[in-house]
């Protein structure tokens, strides 16, 4: 409503009122002010004018916009500016830059950030974007090594990284320089930019043996993504230099390259038609490198729906599921939200054939923000294989499922519906409110405590890659039934626990960090501690203002009970303390 207010108020000014006095534009009202039963003379409409458009529609005056634009970049802060100025400035455009900045409210703005992913969306019917979830999924790994001038996620290279992962081989030029040309490209010695070129063997949904080409032409590190090869080429502009085969063949000059209407300029020779053909794949290519898979669980989206709406839809026995969510600080903007399901192997019904039981449950995923806007889907499809002789002795197992969505702080609804494969009516649902958390810049922050069986370093290949990796460590939580019940480890395992902290104060003078990290074990019955260490924050990162605490400890000397582990910094600079505990229990 400020908007509208503002608008009003300029076109009264533009009205020329605002030089009559006061007490004249009174004295004014009370002249012309109608008697006692009798009305007042209605202005004659203007022929020429439309009465029945939207007055908020009409076409604003200069002045008007500028004062307009004016406020409302007074008005945008917090998430959206970080939004428009840090996380999206390479890739919107000026249209929609300036549509943005129009906007009067947040809902508004949450709406516009929705449809401007929706739009980069190759299929707009499924609202899953994995285009979004990678891109913050595996943004760690891209900032690391492909930063150029800013975020390496922004980058072309982190971009077609975080979609699919490391490349099967890279063939890499870095400072570019001489190059002999495939004959596919003209043949023939010239010199090139720095270039990259990413092989893949297989891409699900693209094909086989997939070549993508990056170019550094400024040479400042910025490798953008091209399907023109001729692109790299440092001559393809300097007459009579890095000529193909054939040009030199048969004398000839690069200016028969710039004749056609191709995207590339690779020089004529008998393959010349047949590669501008192949024009057209490289499109096709570059099109389908975002395209997200379409919904397949159709039927779990209803189901969704359908307990929100009439929470009635369970009709056959429940399917019992553990659910856990943790919180990791990607960007300003941006959290990752490690989603853990955990589903007895007793509760899933196994068919046996050919001497293999085999037992299958869909999973279907949605958040969705207080207005009820969808943000975020996933599915996936969990199946566990096992010897029929050894069937038994696996029930009591458990099997887990992870998904780490970007989300943006702020209030969430987690629902998630589950199918047993083969009992059809075997059905669970999970209703959960989520609260994402914000990091204030002037604030200490940590992620979730991590509780974790299993916890070690990955290979470089590994960094942000697949399930229950969260940077360049795997780490698989510990899922308890609620979160009033501690989850449990047994003796013989170790207790693994992962923290990250966030905005650590940095001396002016030396560069560097100096903080305290204590952690330690209580018993919880006793409130004894059994262990405390300290390390110095220069131990685990000098120059950072974000530390990684991760330990193995093994509990074999500790007897059944509860307990509690606590992860406590101290730092000096900032003069704050902050804090982590999360309960165990040692069988």
């Amino acid at each position: 409503m400020k908007f509208i207010s503002r608008r009003f108020l300029v076109s009264v000014l533009g009205c020329g009122l605002v030089s009559v006095p006061a007490t004249a534009l009174l004295a004014q009202q009370a002249a012309s002010a109608p008697a006692p039963g009798q009305q007042q003379a209605q202005p004659a409409a203007d022929p020429g004018q439309d009465q029945g458009v939207d007055p908020l529609k009409r076409q604003r005056s200069a002045k008007e916009r500028y004062e307009s634009q004016k406020a409302l970049r007074q008005e945008l802060k917090g998430t959206y500016r970080t939004w428009l100025n840090e996380e999206v400035p390479y890739i919107i455009s000026e249209d929609e830059k300036k549509a943005f900045l129009t906007l009067s409210n947040d809902e508004e703005r949450d709406a516009f950030i929705e449809a401007f992913w929706q739009r980069r969306n190759p299929n707009p019917d499924s609202p899953e974007n994995e285009y979004r979830e990678e891109h913050y999924r595996r943004i760690a790994y891209a900032n690391e090594h492909f930063a150029a001038g800013k975020p390496g996620w922004k980058t072309d290279r982190g971009h077609i990284y975080i979609a699919f992962g490391p490349a099967d081989d890279i063939e890499a030029h870095p400072s570019g320089g001489l190059y002999e040309r495939t004959p596919e490209e003209g043949g023939g010695t010239t010199s090139t930019f720095p270039f990259e070129t990413w092989h893949y063997r297989y891409l699900e949904g693209i094909g086989e043996n997939i070549d993508l080409e990056f170019v550094d032409t400024c040479q400042c590190g910025d490798y953008h993504f091209t399907i023109n090869r001729s692109e790299k080429d440092a001559l393809l502009n300097v007459p009579g230099a890095g000529l193909t085969d054939y040009e030199q063949t048969n004398h000839q000059d690069k200016t028969d390259r710039f004749k056609g209407n191709g995207i590339e300029n690779l020089g004529g020779g008998p393959n010349a038609t047949q590669q501008q053909s192949k024009e057209f794949d490289r499109i096709e290519l570059a099109a389908k490198l975002f395209a997200p898979p379409p919904i397949k669980f159709k039927d779990l989206e209803t189901a969704l729906d359908q307990f929100s709406s009439s929470h009635k839809l369970l009709t056959g026995p429940v399917f019992p599921f553990d659910v856990r969510t943790d919180y990791v600080r990607v960007t300003d903007s941006t959290d990752l939200v490690p989603i853990t399901l955990q589903i007895k192997n007793r509760d899933i019904t196994f068919v046996t054939k050919d001497g293999v039981s085999k037992g299958e449950v869909n999973i279907f995923g949605k958040v969705t923000t207080i207005m009820h806007k969808t943000v975020q889907t996933f599915e996936e499809t969990v199946e566990i294989d096992q010897p029929a002789e050894l069937l038994e002795k696996t029930l009591d197992r458990r099997s887990l499922y992870w998904k780490a969505l970007p989300l943006q702080p702020g209030l969430y609804r987690l629902d998630i519906a589950i199918k047993d494969v083969n009992n059809p009516d075997h059905v669970g649902i999970y209703a959960q409110g989520i609260n994402v958390p914000g990091y204030d810049d002037e604030k200490l922050g940590t992620s979730s405590l991590i509780l974790a069986d299993v916890m070690n370093q990955v290979s470089s290949r590994e960094i942000g890659e697949g399930s229950f990796v969260i940077a360049n460590t795997f780490i698989r939580p510990r899922v308890s039934a609620n979160a009033a019940t501690p989850v449990s480890f047994h003796r013989s395992q170790d207790l693994n626990f992962w923290m990250q902290v966030y905005n650590l104060g940095i001396d002016d003078t030396t560069k560097s960090n100096s903080a305290t990290v204590t952690y330690q074990i209580t018993d919880s019955a006793t409130g004894t501690v059994i262990l405390q260490k300290e390390l110095e924050s220069k131990d685990l990162g000098a120059h950072s203002d974000q530390l990684t605490v991760e330990k193995s400890l093994p509990i074999a000397g500790l007897p059944p009970g509860k307990y509690m582990v606590t992860v406590k910094i101290n730092d000096a600079i900032k003069k704050q303390v902050i804090a982590q505990s999360a309960p165990f229990v040692v069988e």
